[in-house]
Formats: structure tokens, C-alpha cells, sequence
């Protein structure tokens, strides 16, 4: 296969063992199955990696399968995974009620419920990547690539660096370098382990449909993923609005309504919601949290990770280098502007509220998504996700939708998903709850 840009390419660095980093290791090696250039793969092993249990879209069972030459069946079963169809949304909206958010075509395309650490384990499984341990103190672009500078060993130069470190510590995020999505109203997440309520198949992966719960409850809502192994419980919440000793009891009367009588603490995460203005400059690609991290509500980590890579480097590999510098831009204002058709997408599940008239939702309802459209306005994020996003709301709204838009997707999700999520959370048609 011909790749034009292939010879700029004598050095790439990935950092980072989570999952966004495993997925660039693997992804590397199969746009460069000869191995013509160094891979190493950087990462702090005093960092650990919680696998708390993950959702996915339907776009990683077929990448996997890509990536691993490894049977769905196999693949599934090494992820300690179950088949996910959707998300079953219980108690969101003015309508307080159930509904589900289906993949497409309906009940035949599936993801994965997955564990992170099994997934990161199952990528980087036969990486002809050198690991380098070691932390990493700064990653700045030079004249003709990337230079990594570490604690406690010489600095490294590459022709391009996937920059996998997570999101960015609170005292880190700056406006000029960072879009802070607050429209969306959570900033933690308490994460408990379960037994779990789906077993292992004896001779084969488990083909029941499963999906993901979002239960709202008066604090935020709570994730529900089943896996073989065990079932990941996470309280999403505002630790600025709620007390978290008061989510925490109402964690564990959700738990006795669901028969959980014992658990593990797992973690509890602060998080921002956020996307990064510079995601990639020609050599230096942030890829994962680094770029942009949303709450986990419709599982875009994964998904927004796997078009970070697969760009970029479709774009590095296969583009002649003297192109480089005018691609970037290119590629950074669409990799913005699709993150942050997710973010408000996302956000745009508040708008309604929920069965709870509870300080949290009126916060969320009336405070935190009426502001979507002054943080995404284009002037100030240099991207078109606002009009995308109300555009795709505004084709739903549409007494008929012609063909050639009902199978156009403008705002990463597809037409049919903002069609389920406007009908079951009662904003069918119209958009606006400000």
C-alpha cells in the first residue's frame, strides 16, 4: 500500500496505558504492519489504571476485531464484556419516564459493555512498541516534530507524539487553552464494584441484549453496566450543589432497591467536562481525556478516542508531508468541533429535568443548560458545533425529513438517536428549555 507521508514518520511516541494510548499503540502498528518506524510506548507505572467497567459504541467491535484478528466471540469473552444494544434512561424528562436510546438498525447493531483494563490489556497484547517507564514532565512541538522531556532520563525527539495523559488537573484548565462545557451540570463520579447479575457463558460469549442503565436519581444519575465479572455501579453528580455524604446515602438506597447487598469502593473521581482548543498541531496529537472528557452518559469516550487516532494518523500516514502544516488546522477545527457536538448533545439530556424536583435538576434544568448556546458560540470556540447540533434537532422538527438528510450524520450522532432522546425526554419537537 502506497502511504505518501509514511517517510516523515521514522519515530512515534504514544503516552499513556489507558485505554486511549492502547488504542493508539494497536492502531500504529496497523497503519505500519512492516514495522518501518520506532514505536515507543511511554508510561508511568506508579500511575494506576482503574477499570471500573465501560460502554462503547458499535464502531469498536469491528475495530477490534481490525485490530486483534481475534474472533467477536473471543474478543467479547477476553473483555469480560456483554453485549450492549443501548441505553435504558429511567426516570429522565418531563415526562418522568422509561425509554431507551437504541443503536441502529434496533436491536441489531451492539457495543460492548466492557472492562477497561482488560481492553487496554487485549490492545497492547503483541505490540512491537519499546515501553519506556518513566514520567513525563512536558511534550512541545520543535521545528521538525516533538520533543519529550522526562523525569530522570535524557529527552527524546519524535516525528509525532499521541499524547494519551488524561484530562488536565484543575488547576491546569485555562480559557485560552481549554473550552470549559458547563452546560454540562456534573462534576464526580463515585464508582462502586458489584457482584455481578450476568454470568459468564460455559461455552461461549453471553448473546442476551444488555444495556446500559442511566437512573436518574435526585443528586444526578446513576450508571448500571453489566459485565461477567461484576456489575460497575457510578453515582454522577455536582459535588458544588450536592453534599456528598447525602449522595452517598442516597447510593445506597439504590442499591437495596436493587437487591445489592455488598460492594467495593472503587473510586471517586472528580472530572471536568471540557474539550481542548489544540487537540493536534502536526506533531503532537492529544487523543483520549487529554483532548476533551465529557460525563460517561452516552459512552463518547471511546468512541471520540477512536476518530482522534484514526484521523490523525490517516491523515499523517497517508498525506505527503510537505502538507502537514496546513492539514492541521483542518483536522483540529473538525476533531473540536465533533467533541463538542458530543458535549452538547450530552448536555442537552438536562434540558428537560427529571421525576425530581430536586435542587440538583432545577440547577441543571434552569442554570447550567440554558448557557449551551453562549459557551458554543462560534465566535468564541472557532468551531460549527452549534449550528450542527441544532441543526440535526432542527431536522427532527421537520413535518418530513428527505432522504439525503435522514442519512447524513452532522453532529456525530445519527438523526435517529436525536430523535429518541428528544421523544422520550418529552422536548418532542422544539428544542428550547430556556
Amino acid at each position: 500500500m502506497i502511504q505518501p507521508g509514511a517517510g516523515s514518520l521514522r519515530r512515534i511516541a504514544v503516552i499513556g496505558r489507558g485505554t486511549a494510548g492502547s488504542l493508539a499503540v494497536a492502531n500504529v502498528a496497523g497503519h505500519d504492519p512492516d514495522g518501518n518506524c520506532e514505536l515507543d510506548h511511554i508510561f508511568d507505572s506508579r500511575i494506576p489504571v482503574i477499570g471500573v467497567g465501560e460502554g462503547s459504541w458499535p464502531s469498536l467491535v469491528q475495530d477490534l476485531h481490525k485490530l486483534t484478528r481475534l474472533s467477536h466471540q473471543v474478543i467479547q469473552q477476553r473483555l469480560n464484556g456483554t453485549r450492549k444494544y443501548g441505553i435504558a434512561y429511567e426516570g429522565w424528562g418531563s415526562l418522568g419516564r422509561d425509554f431507551c436510546h437504541y443503536f441502529s438498525p434496533q436491536q441489531v447493531s451492539y457495543a460492548y459493555h466492557l472492562s477497561a483494563d482488560c481492553l487496554a490489556d487485549l490492545l497492547r497484547e503483541g505490540s512491537r512498541a519499546r515501553h519506556i517507564d518513566a514520567r513525563v514532565l512536558d511534550v512541545t512541538k520543535t521545528e521538525d516534530g516533538a520533543r519529550v522531556e522526562f523525569e530522570g532520563r535524557a529527552a527524546e525527539h519524535y516525528d509525532l507524539v499521541l499524547d494519551a495523559r488524561g484530562f488536565p488537573g484543575p488547576a491546569d484548565l485555562h480559557p485560552g487553552r481549554h473550552i470549559d462545557v458547563s452546560f454540562i451540570p456534573t462534576n464526580t463520579a463515585i464508582i462502586r464494584r458489584c457482584p455481578a447479575v450476568i454470568g459468564a457463558g460455559r461455552s461461549g460469549p453471553v448473546l442476551r441484549p444488555t444495556y446500559t442503565r442511566a437512573v436518574a436519581r435526585p443528586h444526578g444519575w446513576v450508571f448500571v453496566i453489566p459485565l461477567t465479572s461484576h456489575t460497575s455501579y457510578g453515582y454522577i453528580f455536582n459535588r458544588e450543589v450536592s453534599d456528598r455524604a447525602d449522595v452517598e446515602r442516597d447510593f445506597d438506597t439504590l442499591l437495596s432497591q436493587d437487591g445489592v447487598t455488598e460492594f467495593e469502593p472503587r473510586a471517586v473521581i472528580p472530572f471536568p467536562n471540557f474539550v481542548h482548543r489544540r487537540v493536534y498541531d502536526g506533531a503532537v496529537a492529544r487523543i483520549g481525556n487529554a483532548a476533551g472528557f465529557f460525563e460517561p452518559l452516552e459512552a463518547t469516550a471511546i468512541m471520540l478516542a477512536q476518530l482522534q487516532v484514526g484521523m490523525i494518523l490517516q491523515a499523517r500516514f497517508n498525506r505527503p508531508a510537505e502538507h502537514r502544516e496546513r492539514d492541521a488546522p483542518v483536522i483540529n477545527r473538525f476533531l473540536v468541533s465533533s467533541m463538542l457536538c458530543c458535549g452538547l448533545f450530552v448536555g442537552w439530556h438536562y434540558s428537560c429535568g427529571s421525576r425530581y424536583d430536586s435542587e440538583f435538576w432545577r440547577y441543571a434544568r434552569d442554570r447550567a443548560w440554558p448557557t449551551y448556546r453562549h459557551i458554543g458560540d462560534p465566535a468564541a470556540v472557532d468551531c460549527d458545533a452549534l449550528r450542527r447540533f441544532e441543526d440535526m434537532v432542527g431536522l427532527i422538527n421537520r413535518e418530513v425529513v428527505d432522504r439525503e438528510d435522514w442519512m447524513r450524520t452532522r453532529a456525530v450522532f445519527p438523526l435517529t438517536s436525536f430523535a429518541q432522546i428528544a421523544q422520550g425526554l418529552g422536548c418532542y419537537p422544539g428544542l428550547d428549555a430556556d
